[in-house]
C-alpha cells in the first residue's frame, strides 16, 4: 500500500489514520518503539522543512532510522528512476519521497517493493492533507459536514483536501483566479461536485470584499496558501510571471480588513509568504490554528508511518 493520492484510499482508510494522528499526538510513549528497527528513506528533489522534519524525526521518535538522500547526491537524476528505486527500496522498509513531477512519484510507486509516501509533487499534497484534517477534527471535533472555503491559487493543497474531503463529508469551497496547470484533474473535481464536496466559485461572479466575505463567512474554516510555488518564488526567470500573479492575486489576500468579523479558523499550510497571500498580523490572530497545523505534520506523518507499514 502507497500514498501516492488520497483519491486511492477509502473513507475507513482516512479515518482510521486521522483517529491514530490524534493518538500518537495525545500519547506520544505509546508509540515510542512502534517502528523499531525499521527505516525509512527520505529522497526529495526540492527544497522542505515540514515534510522533511516531520519524516525524519518522526520515524526516530517511532524507533526507528531515518536516511536523507537529496537528489542531487545520489545517482537518480543520471539513471532510470524505476531502477533507482528498486535498489533504494531493497535497503530500507518504507520510503518518502517529494518529487517536482506526479508522473515521477507514480512510476516509484510501481518500482518500488515498500511502500512509498508522496512527499508532494506538482498535483498533489497527500501528507498535507492528512495533517490538516486532524487539526479540523482537534479544534471542531468533527469532519462531516464541516465547510471549508479554500482562496487562492488551485493548487496541489487544495486538490488533496477536495480529495480527503470527498470521502470524510467534508465541503470545499474553492475561490480561486488562478489554476496551476500541473494541478489540473478533472476527473477528481467533477467526481467530488456530484458529490456535493467541492464548490467552486467563479471569480467574475465576485465584484466586492463585501462579496467575498459573504463567501467566507459560509464556512467553518478559511484556508489560503502561497501564490508562487516554492520553487519559483526567488527564480529570476520567473519574475515577470511572479509579478502578474501578485497583481491579479492582492485581492484575494487574506487580513484583517477581509476577515473583520468573521468566525473562522484560518489555516496556512506553511511557508507563508507575509504581505501576499495572507498579511503577517494574521498568522498570530486568536482564530489563527496555523502553526498547531504545523505541529500536527509531524504526529500525521507518524500516523501515515505506521498506516503503510502495518503497525496501526
Amino acid at each position: 500500500m502507497h500514498l501516492i493520492t488520497l483519491k486511492n484510499w477509502s473513507e475507513s482508510d482516512i479515518l482510521e489514520t486521522i483517529e491514530n494522528c490524534l493518538k500518537i499526538k495525545n500519547y506520544p510513549e505509546k508509540y515510542r518503539h512502534a517502528a523499531g528497527g525499521l527505516s525509512l528513506a527520505l529522497l526529495f528533489q526540492k527544497t522542505s522543512t515540514r515534510t522533511r522534519c516531520a519524516g525524519e524525526i518522526g520515524i526516530v521518535q517511532l524507533g526507528g532510522h531515518a536516511h536523507y538522500l537529496d537528489w542531487r547526491t545520489t545517482n537518480f537524476g543520471l539513471a532510470d528512476l524505476g531502477d533507482e528505486i528498486r535498489v533504494l527500496s531493497a535497503y530500507v522498509d518504507i520510503t518518502l519521497a517529494r518529487f517536482l513531477k506526479h508522473d515521477d512519484i507514480c512510476k516509484s510507486g510501481t518500482a518500488s517493493s515498500v511502500p512509498i509516501i508522496n512527499g508532494c509533487c506538482d498535483r498533489y499534497h497527500p501528507t498535507q492533507a492528512i495533517g490538516d484534517l486532524m487539526t479540523i477534527k482537534e479544534h471542531l471535533g468533527e469532519l462531516e459536514g464541516i465547510k471549508v472555503c479554500f482562496i487562492g491559487v488551485h493548487n496541489n493543497v487544495c486538490n488533496s483536501l477536495i480529495a480527503a474531503g470527498m470521502k470524510v463529508g467534508l465541503e470545499v469551497t474553492v475561490i480561486a483566479p488562478e489554476i496551476n496547470p500541473a494541478a489540473v484533474d478533472k476527473e477528481l473535481w467533477s467526481e467530488a461536485a456530484q458529490k456535493g464536496c467541492y464548490k467552486p466559485v467563479s471569480t467574475d461572479s465576485i465584484d466586492s470584499t463585501i462579496e467575498l466575505q459573504e463567501v467566507i463567512a459560509q464556512n467553518d474554516v478559511v484556508y489560503t496558501d502561497t501564490w508562487i510555488d516554492m520553487e519559483f518564488f526567488t527564480d529570476p526567470d520567473f519574475a515577470e510571471e511572479r509579478e502578474r500573479r501578485m497583481k491579479k492575486m492582492m485581492p484575494y489576500q487574506l487580513n484583517r480588513t477581509l476577515l473583520k468579523g468573521l468566525d473562522c479558523k484560518i489555516m496556512h499550510c506553511l511557508p507563508a509568504h507575509r504581505g501576499y497571500e495572507i498579511a503577517g498580523e494574521l498568522l498570530d490572530d486568536p482564530r489563527a490554528i496555523i502553526f498547531e497545523q504545523s505541529e500536527n505534520r509531524l504526529h500525521s506523518m507518524k500516523a501515515i508511518i505506521l498506516k503503510l507499514l502495518g503497525r496501526s
